[in-house]
């Protein structure tokens, strides 16, 4: 568990300054998806799925 929270603290560090910079690379690109799947696996993984399902709900309420 430590592993992935500090996995998932230095992936977001990196994407982060990734789009500080100019552009999104491929290989940044790569490091986004890797922190995405570190990010899965940490304990904050349900608090950010349901964030974004609430977001995606109001989203679809305003559409309609």
């Amino acid at each position: 568990m430590i592993l992935s929270i500090s996995g998932v603290v230095l992936f977001g560090i990196i994407v982060f300054l990734f789009f500080r910079k100019d552009g999104l690379k491929p290989m940044h690109a790569v490091v986004c998806a890797l922190f995405g799947f570190y990010l899965a696996g940490s304990a904050i993984a349900p608090s950010i799925q349901a964030g974004s399902d609430s977001v995606a709900n109001l989203l679809g309420g305003i559409a309609l």
